[in-house]
């Protein structure tokens, strides 16, 4: 088995930068038309300059996104994976925290999962297609730090729903997985490492000091997607190059 998705049509969500524009390169490079979500004007641009097919939607509005899902099926074909990426990191101490932050990290973090999930599995089923399904969630849903409560319950939902859709999926030949990054080379992330302490800090994380790249993330979920990972459903991924594996690593 190798890692070709050749001719399949691959969904990603948050696609308009960072880990998903990363993904959306990396399924392209492996000969997939790639569909890409996003919600702003700007990711448009971005997505569609990569060779992706755009469809700017906020993933907060269960039916917009629905809708958007079942449109890039209609315009491609066909939809063999999805790769649910689209994401929000709100902190606040949690005795100030408000319940509104905690609606926004829900809708967009967990939410948005549960609908992409479900909608593209419902496309599969009817078409009678199997599928690789892979939720983007993070180190914190397995370790975390102080004022990450909201942040870190949407992760850890993650990991947890997809195990129970790999049950609820498998007899339909729909695997579910969970990917879960670290600190990320993302442009953000590139912009706040030009601090020299902050490098320092960073590379104190990682095994050989160095963050990982986007791409280097990318092809894990490449990985999930394609028929080289068969064997793995309702299992996790984690892309932190042993951030999880020292006890004195937080704040990532």
């Amino acid at each position: 088995m190798t890692t070709t998705l050749q001719g399949r049509t691959i969904i990603v969500t948050g696609a308009g930068s960072g880990i998903g524009l990363g993904v959306l390169k990396a399924v392209l490079a492996e000969g997939a038309v790639a569909v890409g979500i996003d919600y702003s004007d700007k990711a448009e641009a971005t997505i569609r300059e990569a060779g992706g097919l755009p469809f700017i939607t906020d993933v907060r509005d269960a039916e917009a996104f629905a809708g958007a899902i079942k449109q890039a099926r209609a315009e491609t074909g066909r939809l063999d994976g999805m790769v649910n990426n689209a994401g929000l990191t709100l902190t606040a101490p949690f005795l100030d925290a408000e319940i509104e932050m905690w609606d926004q990290l829900w809708l967009t973090n967990q939410r948005s999962v549960l609908v992409g999930c479900q909608t593209a599995a419902r496309i599969m089923v009817d078409d009678g297609r199997p599928g690789s399904l892979v939720n983007v969630a993070s180190v914190h849903a397995t370790a975390s730090d102080l004022s990450y409560e909201g942040y870190a319950g949407t992760k850890g939902a993650i990991r947890a729903m997809g195990a129970s859709m790999a049950w609820s999926l498998g007899p339909h030949r729909i695997r579910v997985n969970t990917l879960s990054p670290g600190l990320t080379m993302t442009e953000h992330v590139a912009r706040v490492a030009e601090d020299p302490d902050t490098a320092k800090l960073f590379q104190s994380w990682h095994t050989d000091g160095a963050v990982p790249e986007v791409a280097e993330v990318a092809q894990a979920a490449v990985f999930l997607l394609s028929d080289a990972s068969a064997a793995l459903t309702g299992t996790e991924i984690v892309a932190d190059k042993g951030t999880l594996a020292r006890v004195c690593n937080v704040g990532v």
